[in-house]
């Protein structure tokens, strides 16, 4: 018989999140670590990890009283947290947005011009850097997955809008190779060894 799975960092999460919800009180941390995994299935040594990731994430309030430590968390905290937090993540993709506008023409502009060197590097530091903002906001938007549908239905067409500007990008990169290899015989793998270009450089689903 196989192994049971333990449960994973964010499900953790959201059962304690649950034993906020549905208690509608204030704790101490001894006393979740009886509720959690009474009621949860949450390991008592993860109880004390979790609940701090909850309170760094705004998730949870935390006040010391004396010599104790208190928490508590009411849906209706909750829902202003997420809020602020999925404002945070449209003024993230706002900014996206006009990064991917100004380097658009930049990038139009090397793809014609057919120059070597620098803006080729420029153009795929550019590339790295929008494939990992995009990954961080997809990450973010996954987390709040529970949140609103239509602001979540508009994170997924930005993201999508996001991942065609890549593909583009990317599109820019393989005609220059093309280009260089037809003018000057130069091999895609001598100049993806040469201006740093990963030989796996690909299309993004």
């Amino acid at each position: 018989m196989s192994k049971k799975k333990g449960l994973s960092v964010e499900e953790k999460r959201k059962r304690m999140m649950e034993v906020f919800y549905e208690k509608k009180d204030v704790f101490q941390l001894k006393e979740l670590e009886k509720i959690c995994p009474k009621e949860k299935g949450i390991t008592p040594m993860s109880v004390k990890e979790i609940l701090q990731s909850l309170v760094d994430d705004n998730m949870v309030c935390a006040e010391k009283i004396g010599t104790s430590n208190y928490f508590w968390c009411f849906p209706s905290q909750a829902v202003l947290s997420r809020k602020r937090r999925l404002s945070e993540i449209n003024s993230e993709m706002e900014t996206l947005k006009k990064r991917k506008a100004n380097n658009g023409a930049a990038v139009e502009e090397a793809k014609k011009s057919r120059e070597e060197g620098t803006e080729r590097s420029a153009l795929l530091e550019e590339l790295g850097v929008k494939e990992k903002m995009l990954a961080a906001v997809t990450s973010e938007v996954i987390k709040y997955k529970e949140c609103d549908p239509e602001v979540l239905e508009q994170k997924k067409k930005e993201i999508s809008m996001c991942k065609e500007a890549i593909n583009r990008w990317t599109e820019n990169i393989f005609s220059v190779q093309s280009w260089c290899k037809n003018k000057f015989g130069i091999e895609t793998k001598t100049m993806c060894q040469n201006f740093g270009i990963p030989e796996e450089l690909d299309y993004i689903e």
